[in-house]
Order: C-alpha cells, then structure tokens, then sequence
C-alpha cells in the first residue's frame, strides 16, 4: 500500500544516531517499503529527556523548543523508540502549549507503534529463521500501552510480538517475567551501577534459560545496555533491534 500522501518525519535519537546507524537506516528502510515518503530534518538534536531524567527538565525547554521547530510542519514524526517519543508526548508540557507544540506532541509516533496504529501492516516479505526473545521496554510498554502488563488485570496483547509474528520462520520464545524492567533506565545505570548491572544480568538470563538466540525489542538503549553485559560475559546471544529484523537483515 502507498502512503506517500503522508509526509512522515524520522526522529534518531541520540544514541542511535552515534552508536547503532543501521538502526536508523533500517527504520528508514523499513517505513520506505510500506510506500511512506520519509523526510529527515537535518538539525535535528537530542529530546531533551537526559535532563529531564537527570532533574533538569527545566534547563532542556530550549532543547524542545528546537524539537518542535524542527518537527513541526510534518504529518507524523516517527522514531525507533519508545523513551523518547514518551518524553516528546509527556514533558513536552513544559513549555507554551502553542498549536505547533500541541501536533508534535501528538503526532509523534514509536515506530512499531506507526506500523500497527497508522499504517496497519499485515505482513512482511521477510525471512528470520532464529528462536527471538522480546525485551518490552518500560517506556513503550507502560508508558505508551504498546504491551499489557502483567501488573494489570485485562487482555493480553504486544504491539511489538504481533508484527514480529508476521515474519517468517521466526521462533518467538516465551519468557518467565516478559514485562521486566532491564535496569537500563537512561541515568539510573549512571547513578545505579550496580543494581542497574543485576538487573540486566536477570533479564539476560530469564532470555537465555528459554533458548533465546537473538533478543530484540524496540529501545535500543535498554538493548545497549543489555549487549554491553553480554558482551563482557561473552554470552552466546545476539543483540537486534526491531527495525532490524522487521526490515530484513539476518543474524
């Protein structure tokens, strides 16, 4: 299906755009396939959410503000996380509600999020023959309601499994505590070290013990910081984010 009457904005965040491009190019990639006509802003910056995580939210209202500029003349602005479009949506109401800020704030999507709500994609040409294990970030999954959690009683459902389920071959496994928080938590893995670190080393394992050959999901954050434990206790799992596997790429 074509959707080039939409004029759709990619939102990198930071650490995507420093340390996982392909994450990014795979997000671009993957919204191209279903005939989405992607624009970058090339000035775009940062959300401004590591000041707010670290009690600064009012010294990073400029940092939106620029966000806002950036972003404001576009359809939908789409990006391959759900922290920082949470932080778009929600602190966004720091600064002066204008009419600019009030559709940014809205119309600011995660991108597993844009498939499912937006575009309403049922299947994808693609092939990923591995046993996966899905990391339900806390952001997208409590803040934007992207998964039901267990602490809640009501119908269970993923927006992340059910486009993963799409893909072919593809073996999703099931964990013993599927909506557990990482440890990652932007600055709490600064302030935290330690329980940040315990926490990680649980979620690998809980990953591990159910035969997970590639972990997944849809922060790369929370999946930075669990590739940067596996990769110093040379664990036998491979880190990917969606975007990645959604769009093609194999392990």
């Amino acid at each position: 299906m074509k959707h080039s009457a939409m004029k759709v904005a990619l939102f990198i965040p930071c650490y995507v755009d420093q340390f996982y491009p392909q994450v990014g190019i795979a997000t671009l990639e993957l919204l191209e396939k279903q005939g989405v006509e992607v624009h970058f802003p090339t000035d775009q910056t940062c959300c401004g959410q590591p000041m707010a995580n670290s009690g600064c939210e009012d010294q990073g209202q400029e940092t939106a503000k620029l966000f806002v500029e950036n972003f404001k003349d576009y359809d939908y602005i789409v990006g391959p996380t759900g922290s920082c479009v949470l932080h778009v949506r929600e602190h966004f109401n720091k600064i002066p509600q204008t009419e600019a800020v009030k559709k940014v704030r809205a119309k600011t999507y995660e991108l597993c999020e844009f498939l499912t709500d937006v575009l309403k994609v049922h299947s994808f040409d693609v092939s990923f023959p591995y046993k996966v294990g899905l990391h339900l970030s806390c952001h997208g999954q409590r803040g934007m309601r992207m998964a039901q959690s267990s602490e809640l009683v009501g119908q269970d459902f993923s927006k992340m499994r059910s486009l993963l389920a799409m893909v072919k071959d593809i073996q999703l496994i099931d964990l013993d505590r599927k909506d557990e928080c990482c440890g990652f938590g932007g600055t709490f893995a600064v302030a935290e070290e330690a329980v940040s670190v315990k926490m990680g080393k649980d979620r690998i394992a809980d990953h591990k013990k159910n035969g997970a050959q590639v972990l997944t999901g849809g922060d790369m954050s929370c999946l930075m910081h669990m590739e940067g434990i596996i990769k110093r206790k040379k664990e036998d799992v491979k880190v990917m984010h969606i975007a990645e596997i959604l769009n093609g790429k194999t392990v």
